[in-house]
Parts: structure tokens; C-alpha cells; sequence
């Protein structure tokens, strides 16, 4: 079957080295005299990115990926015998959604309306033609997973604040038929080969941390049960790798935390048992299945950096996939056993490569710039070690130094290739990522840690780090620049007001700015996060609501603070960001906001550039360093709106699909 996951970071992606010339001999040399006098930073937004193809099970040679190449992240169909590609969607707002089904006939692709992520699955055939429903009878809602069986079934996840979430199977030319309901978290995990069984990804026991796993058949008659978490009691987690890819087999790849860390086990929910691999790897460890089902292709994530690793069932053998040093966004094993992979460092710009030595999606036109390599910094904390990453200008130091806090808040930096932290550089600052407890990729403790003092304990990690960034020689105290998107945002916020002394100018975009506020108006998934973070509702728990809310702290902030919001974003509503610039403007506080006709952060590239280079002549001219960049026209304390799409300002190069259903905690970053 065909399901519609995250495959850790690596979607489908862009336009590539097959697409015949005449498809790209339309202005190549205009688009090198233009590329002639842009600067290195905007190079990296303009230039084409591809990602990793996702094929079709019962027809590898069909494949789907995202392109920029429009300007725009768009899906694609890629048909790797001929070599045609062809673009599948085209809105203003860009679209990274889709999956084939198993035959490669159809392309499924999820429609929302500028950016809130609320929408239906729409349908194209492979060769192209008009878009239709998918799946006609289920209204709208936030996607919560997709299987896609062999003999045309589909199993929809859906999530509404009415309804909570429920799992309706689709039988070609039948009606949707509700299988699961509940008020709770929960989506689709994988369909089985033979569209027998179906995965479930719930969070029934009220934990959205740790999801338990349950096994039915297509009428919702449940199989078997998986839950680590006991009922809600034991902080554990499971989440769905996928089903095995070979007939008559129910074996299921599972993820799991028993030893303190993401590990794959093999579990039969038939027979019961399970296989513990007991994979012999420091760090976060994921896989997914060879095509004939005989092994695992593992990606293992320790201290910002991942490789790939062969791991033969039958004989417990691990045998290395050779790949350069720094990150594998996502990876797939294809029928011949190769290996293809989206690879980037922090120095070097993202490409899909073979373990065959080739690429294998090149476009046309002009080439990313390099960066400059990332450098570790290990600083003691209050609650442990913190990995920070470090990204230094031309020069001698101390620098005007912005601290980029990561989204998530269950994600982590690492050594790859993100054009905003290059663009700093360029412009002479160093750049500083802390991984601060509540990261993934250091464990479930450091990643369970921020629990109840929300916001708090991570700003604990970030002032460790600064502290060490000034007496290093690193950072100049004077010209410290707090910034970040979505959670990474929210953070900034907090911080602004909880450390009012340690930072000069603060930058937040799409940040959580009234935690109350945007407890209701978020989506449904969100505010089962946000009770397990704090322990409860605002009603249930007031008093931790508040202490974590940057709205509690407004009056007490001191540096100028630029703010950009979507007005459709579902994951940090508009509502709440709107109270806290009221807070700011009553006190005749510096500040500047960009609104734009979007969801959470853009797919659309001339619109990064432009909240990019807003952000640089914010930072800029309050620190009373040389204006880097003219501003966009229009820009002040309330800026025109520009377009967007739901995604995050912190994403990776090419934005990859969101999570099918709770699996890893839902996050506010896509």
C-alpha cells in the first residue's frame, strides 16, 4: 500500500536532470544575467531545489517530488522511463502534499484554501488531466493520514475541532464508511500489503507525547494493541515505520522508546510477537523496509548528524551505506536495492543522490552558493549538556550574533543546509542554533524535559549558551539578535521578556504570543499537545498558562521586536499575536509587523526572500550597523501583506509532507 507519512525530513521534491531540454531552455540565459549582480543569500532562496522522489510500490518508474523551479513549491510526476516530468499543481500559495497510490495511475494531493491546512483530497491521473474529489462525502478537515490500498481502497484520517479525529475507509464508487472516532489525537499509520490490516496512531490515554498503536481491520474491528505508555501512566511512545512490503506478510515496523531513544522493533499483530533489534547505534535510530522485505535501510541521527546503515534481518548483520558527512533528510531503498537519499551539510546546498555515485535529480539553472561549515559547541546547562551549532562570518570576533531557535518544539538543528542562517553570515553575524531540552535527537528525557515550565527551561538552555557565545570571544553582548519561527518564535517572545537585559533586537515569526488565546483558537491537535506540555487546559491550570505566555511578560520587554504573521495560520493563530502588539503598541514599544494572506510561513519563494530581508534591515538598523539591504516598499510597523502557504519559516530546503497522524507529537512547525 501507499501511505501518506513524514519519511523523517525527505518528501516528495523538485524538477530534475531528466526533464527534456526544451523544458528548460526558456530563458536559461536570462536567468544567468539576472542571477549575475543577486547576492550569494538570495541565490540560495532563487535557486531550483529538488528533494526525494516518492514512487509508486507496483511502479517504481513513477515517481512525484516538489519543485521551486516556478518560484513556487509545486507537486510534480516524474516518469522515469522516458524521462518526462510534468508539473501536477499550480495555486498561488504553493502546494507539498501528495502521494501515488500503489499502481502509480493517480496522484492524491491535498487542497486547503491559502494556507490553513483545512481542506479535502483531491485527485489527477499520473499522464495529467482535471483534478477530482477523492474522496467525495467527507467535508473538510485537517488531514490526519492517508493509506492507500492496491485494490483502490483508501483509509482518510481527519481532525476537527467538532469531531475530534476519525478514520474513514473509501472503497472505490462506495460511500465513506467511519471506522474510528475519537476526542483525542489519532490518524493513520500504514495499511498492510493486502489492505488486511490497518495501523492507528492514537493517543487515546490523553499523553500526545506518546502515542499508543492499535491494529484493525478495515470494518474497525480491532486485532491486536500496542501501548507502551500503559494507559497513559509511563512516559513511552510508539509510532508506525510501515507494514512489511511483501504479500501474505503482517509484520510491522515499529518505532519505540524503551531505551530511552527512538529504536525500530518488528512487531506481528497477528501472531503477537515481536523482534527487538537492538540496534547497536548511539542516538535516534529510524528505518524502513528493502522492497522484498529481508531488511532494514536505518537512518541514524547522533549530535546533528545522520547516516544510513543496511541492516540484514535474518542475521542480525549492520553494514554501512557509505554517505558524506552531514545529514540524510530522508531516504528510500529502491526494487534493484539502491539507495537514494536527500543529503545537504550546513556548508554545502541539499541534493538527491544514488548510492549508485550519481544524482539524481539536477535542475537546470543557477547553483546554490556554498556556506560555511557548522562548528560544535558543548555547554553545560542547568539541566544537562547543550549542543549548540556554530556558523562564524569572515573575521575577528566578537560579532553581532543572532541566536536562530529551532521550531517544534520536538525537532532538532543539525548539520544541514538552510539558506536564512547562510544569509546572517553573509551579512556578517554569526549564527548560533541551540538544540535546548525539549529537542529531539538527544534521548526522550532531554526531549521530555520541557514539561509543565513550557518555554522556560528551553530559554534556560539558550542563556547558557549566550553566556558561553560572550565569554568565548564568540558574540558581542551588545548586539545579540533572539529569532525564530513558529515555536522558535514563541521563544523569542518569552525570552524578550523574561531576559529583558540579554538581547538587543528580537525577531519572531508566526510565533505563540497569548498562550490562552491561542489555545482556542488553535487546531484540535495542538491543544492536545499543549495539555500534555502544561498539564491541562487554561481553565485547569491558570497559573502555568501564564508563567509560559509571552503576554505575561510584554511590559517588562526592552529590545525592539519585529513580528511577521499568516492571517490563516491554524498552528499560531492570528488572534493572539494581534493581543500582544496591542500590548507593545499601548507602551509606545518599538515594534514593526508584516501580516501576510497565508497560513504558517510560505511556500512561495520571492516571499521568504522578502520577510527575510525585512527581518535583516530590522536587525540592522537598530543595532546601528550599515543597512545590509533595502527594505521591501511598504514595510513598517503594519507592512502589506505579501502571499504564503502553510509552512514553516524555519523548515528544511524543500519542505517535506506533514505528519500523517500523532505518531511523534504533533508540532506547530509542518
Amino acid at each position: 500500500m501507499t501511505k501518506h507519512t513524514d519519511p523523517a525530513g525527505g518528501g516528495p521534491a523538485a524538477a530534475g536532470a531528466d526533464r527534456p531540454a526544451a523544458a528548460h531552455a526558456d530563458g536559461s540565459a536570462a536567468r544567468k544575467d539576472v542571477a549575475a549582480g543577486m547576492p550569494d543569500w538570495e541565490k540560495r532562496f532563487r535557486a531550483p531545489r529538488t528533494g526525494l522522489p516518492d514512487w509508486a510500490e507496483d511502479a517504481p518508474d513513477r515517481a512525484l517530488f516538489v519543485s521551486n523551479a516556478t518560484g513556487t513549491f509545486e507537486l510534480y510526476a516524474w516518469d522515469r522511463t522516458t524521462g518526462e516530468q510534468r508539473q501536477v499543481t499550480d495555486r498561488p500559495n504553493g502546494t507539498t502534499d501528495g502521494v501515488l497510490t500503489p499502481d502509480g495511475e493517480w496522484i492524491w494531493w491535498f487542497s486547503d484554501t491559502d494556507g490553513d491546512e483545512f481542506g479535502v483530497w483531491l485527485r489527477q491521473p499520473f499522464g495529467g488531466g482535471p483534478d477530482e474529489p477523492a474522496t467525495p462525502g467527507l467535508a473538510p478537515s485537517y488531514p490526519a493520514g492517508l493509506a492507500l490500498g492496491r485494490d483502490g481502497t483508501a483509509v482518510v484520517g481527519r481532525s476537527t475541532d467538532d469531531e475530534g479525529s476519525t478514520l474513514h475507509v473509501v472503497r472505490p464508487g462506495g460511500a465513506p464508511v467511519e471506522i474510528y472516532r475519537h476526542a483525542e489525537s489519532a490518524g493513520v499509520g500504514d495499511l498492510s500489503y493486502d489492505g488486511e490490516l490497518l495501523a492507528v496512531e492514537h493517543t487515546e490515554h490523553g499523553d500526545a507525547m506518546h502515542s499508543a498503536l492499535r491494529v484493525v481491520r478495515p470494518d474497525g474491528t480491532a486485532v491486536a494493541e500496542l501501548d507502551d505508555s500503559e494507559g497513559g501512566t509511563r512516559e513511552l511512545g510508539l509510532t508506525v515505520l510501515g507494514f512489511a512490503p511483501v504479500a501474505g506478510d503482517s509484520r510491522l515496523l515499529v518505532g519505540h522508546q524503551r531505551r530511552g531513544r527512538w529504536e525500530p522493533m518488528i512487531w506481528d499483530p497477528l501472531s503477537g510477537e515481536s523482534t527487538d533489534l537492538a540496534i547497536d547505534l548511539p542516538g535516534d535510530v529510524s528505518a524502513e523496509w528493502y522492497p522484498d522485505g529481508s531488511a532494514l535501510l536505518v537512518v541514524h541521527s547522533h549530535q546533528a548528524r545522520s547516516e544510513m546503515w543496511r541492516y540484514e534481518i535474518g542475521t542480525g548483520a549492520l553494514v554501512r551505506v557509505p554517505t558524506p558527512d552531514g545529514s540524510v533528510s530522508g531516504a528510500t531503498a529502491r526494487p534493484d536495492g539502491t539507495v537514494e537519499y536527500l543529503w545537504s551539510s550546513a556548508a554545502l546546498p541539499p541534493q538527491v543522490r544514488s548510492t549508485t555515485g550519481q544524482v539524481v535529480l539536477d535542475p537546470p539553472g543557477m547553483k546554490a552558493p556554498s556556506s560555511v561549515p557548522v562548528e560544535d559547541a558543548w555547554v553545560e546547562g542547568p539541566g544537562g549538556t547543550v549542543h549548540a551549532l556554530v556558523q562564524r562570518p569572515e573575521g575577528e570576533g566578537p560579532f553581532p550574533t543572532v541566536f536562530d531557535v529551532h521550531g517544534g518544539p520536538t525537532w532538532h538543528d543539525s548539520d544541514a543546509f538552510a539558506s536564512q542562517p547562510a544569509a546572517w553570515v553573509d551579512h556578517g553575524f554569526a549564527v548560533v542554533r541551540v538544540n535546548y531540552r525539549g529537542s529531539t535527537g538527544y534521548g526522550r528525557a532531554w526531549t521530555d524535559a520541557l514539561k509543565h515550565r513550557v518555554g522556560l527551561i528551553e530559554l534556560e538552555d539558550v542563556a547558557a549558551v549566550r553566556e558561553w557565545a560572550v565569554t568565548s570571544g564568540l558574540a558581542d553582548p551588545a548586539r545579540l539578535v533572539l529569532a525564530g519561527g513558529s515555536w522558535g518564535g514563541y521563544l523569542t517572545l518569552l525570552g524578550l521578556g523574561t531576559q529583558p537585559d540579554a538581547w538587543a533586537v528580537g525577531l519572531a515569526a508566526v510565533p505563540v504570543a497569548d498562550y490562552v488565546t491561542a489555545y482556542h483558537d488553535e487546531m484540535e491537535a495542538l491543544k492536545s499537545m499543549d495539555r500534555t506540555l502544561l498539564g491541562g487546559t487554561p481553565e485547569e491550570v491558570p497559573e502555568r498558562y501564564e508563567a509560559s505566555s509571552p503576554i505575561t511578560y510584554a511590559d517588562g520587554v526592552r529590545a525592539p521586536v519585529y513580528i511577521s504573521a499568516g492571517v490563516n495560520d491554524p498552528r499560531c493563530p492570528i488572534r493572539q499575536v494581534e493581543n500582544y502588539v496591542k500590548r507593545l503598541a499601548a507602551r509606545g514599544h518599538p515594534h514593526e509587523v508584516y501580516r501576510y494572506d497565508a497560513g504558517h510561513g510560505s511556500l512561495v519563494v520571492e516571499e521568504r526572500i522578502k520577510q527575510l530581508r525585512l527581518e535583516i534591515d530590522f536587525a540592522t538598523r537598530h543595532l546601528g550597523l550599515e543597512q545590509a539591504a533595502p527594505a521591501a516598499p511598504g514595510a513598517g510597523p503594519e507592512a502589506p501583506a505579501g502571499p504564503g502557504s502553510p509552512a514553516d519559516p524555519a523548515e528544511p530546503e524543500v519542505p517535506a509532507h506533514p505528519a500523517a497522524g500523532p505518531g511523534r507529537p504533533p508540532v506547530r512547525d509542518s
